[in-house]
C-alpha cells in the first residue's frame, strides 16, 4: 500500500508543480495578442541599472521585484471573446476573488478583481476583464505577486498594457 501512495503521489507531482493556468488556452491562438511575463523576466528588469535620482523609476523597480507573472491577452473576435467570457467565469468560481470594481461604459464592461495579502492594501492576485461591445477589444490580464494597488499604473504605462487607464480608474490615480 505504501509504494502505492508513493507511485501514486510521484506521478502527481509535476500537475502539481507545473500546473497552467486556465488561461494559457488563449495564448498559441493567431487571434489572440498574448503578453506573458513571468518571475523570471521581472527579477531581470528589476537588476537594470535606473536612474537612482528619480522617484518614479525607483517606485517601478521596487514594484517589479515583487511580482511573479503578468498574462494579458486581448482579442476583437466574437468566438474567442465569448471564451474568454466564459474561462473567466468558470476562473472565478474555482477561485474565488473579491470584485473590487465594475465599470460599464461605451458597451463595455470592465470588471476588476483582486485576491488581497496580509493586509487590506495589498494585493497577491489581480485579474481585469474588459467584455469589449462591438469593435472594441475585449482584454484579459491576470497578474500575481505582492504589490499595493497604486502601484500598478507605474507598470501599466510602462509597459502600455491595454486597458491600463481602466486600473489607474480603480486605484484612484489621475
Amino acid at each position: 500500500m505504501k509504494k502505492l501512495i508513493i507511485t501514486f503521489v510521484l506521478v502527481l507531482m509535476p500537475t502539481l508543480f507545473f500546473a497552467q493556468s486556465m488561461f494559457d488556452k488563449f495564448e498559441d491562438e493567431d487571434e489572440i495578442v498574448s503578453i506573458l511575463v513571468n518571475k523570471k523576466m521581472f527579477e531581470l528588469m528589476s537588476e537594470v541599472k535606473a536612474d537612482s535620482s528619480d522617484e518614479n523609476t525607483k517606485q517601478l523597480f521596487s514594484l517589479i521585484k515583487r511580482l511573479d507573472n503578468l498574462k494579458v491577452f486581448t482579442t476583437e473576435n466574437a468566438k474567442f471573446k465569448a471564451e474568454m467570457k466564459k474561462t473567466v467565469d468558470a476562473y472565478l468560481k474555482k477561485y474565488p476573488l473579491e470584485e473590487l470594481m465594475r465599470i460599464s461604459e461605451g458597451g463595455q464592461t470592465i470588471k476588476i478583481y483582486v485576491k488581497t495579502g496580509a493586509t487590506a492594501s495589498q494585493v497577491k492576485e489581480l485579474l481585469m476583464f474588459i467584455n469589449g461591445g462591438d469593435g472594441d477589444d475585449t482584454v484579459l490580464m491576470s497578474l500575481t505577486g505582492t504589490f499595493d494597488l497604486k502601484e500598478i499604473s507605474f507598470l501599466t504605462d510602462y509597459m502600455k498594457i491595454p486597458g491600463g487607464d481602466k486600473l489607474k480608474k480603480a486605484s484612484g490615480k489621475k
